[in-house]
């Protein structure tokens, strides 16, 4: 991406309004009077849009007092607060110049009946600053969760050595209870033919 590329990109706004030729729409614009700041109502057709990207326009047009009068409005503009749609208009061009001819309710188009009038947003950018903190809070996280392994499995080793350890002092203690059973048993074997022989002679 080149520099200047770079620096409009940054000046975009993240959603715009969906603007649509022949609609009334109201829009809000900041304005500063000394150190005082308002915000002034701008209500009109829209009778043209033009450009793209940061330069983008959208020129609306009224009536005040039988003077006609123009303003031409920067989209992604911060002084721009917001846009919202009055009247949909049923129009078939992409310029209303024409309507600068016209006197009454002829500089009015037509209005289109049944259409929903909503004020819709488009996203220019999604926001992706903070999708790379995100990425650094998960990759903190990781060696975190490697570490908890860790001291589980330390853990688990150290369980496992005592329960081995058990184990192996039941066999001994069985192993010399079979031997201790194993040697009263075999006197008692020797004893009784002693004793029988006498009582034969």
């Amino acid at each position: 991406m080149d520099i200047i590329k770079s620096i409009e990109h940054e000046q975009l706004k993240n959603k715009i309004p969906e603007l649509k030729i022949g609609d009334t729409v109201r829009v809000h614009v900041k304005i500063k009077e000394g150190n005082k700041e308002r915000i002034q109502v701008f209500e009109g057709i829209i009778i043209k849009k033009q450009g793209g990207g940061v330069n983008e326009t959208f020129t609306v047009r009224k009536i005040s007092y039988g003077v006609g009068v123009e303003k031409t409005f920067l989209v992604h503009s911060p002084l721009v607060e917001k846009v919202e749609v009055v009247r949909v208009g049923k129009v078939r061009r992409a310029k209303l110049y024409y309507l600068r001819d016209r006197v009454g309710k002829a500089s009015k188009p037509k209005e289109k009946i049944g259409a929903r009038i909503e004020t819709k947003e488009i996203t220019v950018k999604e926001d992706l600053v903070e999708e790379p903190a995100q990425e650094e809070i998960k990759e903190e996280a990781t060696p975190v969760e490697t570490e908890a392994t860790t001291v589980e499995e330390t853990t688990t080793t150290e369980k496992v050595a005592p329960v081995a350890e058990e184990e192996a002092t039941k066999e001994v203690a069985e192993v010399k209870a079979e031997e201790n059973k194993a040697e009263e048993t075999a006197p008692v074997a020797e004893e009784k033919p002693a004793t029988e022989e006498p009582s034969e002679e």
